[in-house]
């Protein structure tokens, strides 16, 4: 599959739209089924070291945030949606699109969940740019491109109650995703500065753990 961009639905919708509520709660439903909450508590847990704080990018609704915190492990949320209600105090909040966000470099560890395959390559390379002038650690779980992935999620989505907003994002996620070092090379991360290693789960999470070399 060639990697295509087209908008998700989820997008266009208010934040309060009942199907938009509905897509959100297939995406935590699709999050636990992957283990993307666990797979980040167990990686980013030994990576970060004392006094250092983590961003997510792409927080969405706070969900992975509140997970890792209840585990010890508090980061901050980056995303253009506002603060989430449920999100503790003591985690800061930027409401920026990631693209534009000038406290990057606040962050020398910068994690995300489903968000690094809604950019296209200009906006990847741009990310990757910034995120190399001052990340030490970056850590994504995104889809992996393959068409057995969208016939998976059409069969077991309905099933799992997806409305027809996550069905339709499912299958243009994954249209997106990456694939081998795909994502690295997105980014434009210099190899003789990182290290990096990317898997595919068995369910289809394409996942990335990129070190900076000390």
């Amino acid at each position: 599959m060639i990697r295509t961009l087209q908008p998700e639905l989820l997008d266009s919708l208010p934040p309060q739209h009942p199907a938009a509520l509905h897509s959100r709660r297939d995406l935590r439903i699709t999050n636990r089924v992957l283990g993307n909450p666990e797979w980040f508590a167990r990686t980013l847990t030994p990576l970060l070291q004392a006094g250092e704080r983590a961003l997510e990018v792409g927080a969405g609704t706070g969900e992975l945030l509140a997970y890792l915190a209840a585990r010890g492990l508090v980061a901050d949320g980056l995303d253009l949606w506002p603060r989430p209600s449920a999100l503790p105090f003591k985690q800061t909040w930027h409401s920026s699109d990631v693209v534009t966000f000038t406290g990057l470099a606040e962050y020398p560890v910068v994690f995300g969940s489903l968000i690094f395959h809604q950019f296209g390559s200009d906006d990847l390379a741009a990310l990757g740019a910034r995120l190399g002038a001052s990340a030490r650690v970056i850590v994504a779980s995104e889809p992996a491109r393959r068409r057995v992935s969208q016939l998976l999620y059409r069969t077991i989505g309905p099933l799992l109650g997806a409305n027809y907003v996550t069905l339709h994002d499912a299958r243009v996620s994954i249209a997106a995703g990456f694939l081998h070092d795909e994502l690295p090379h997105a980014l434009r991360l210099d190899p003789t500065a990182w290290s990096w290693q990317c898997t595919i789960s068995w369910l289809g999470a394409y996942r990335m753990i990129a070190i900076r070399r000390t």
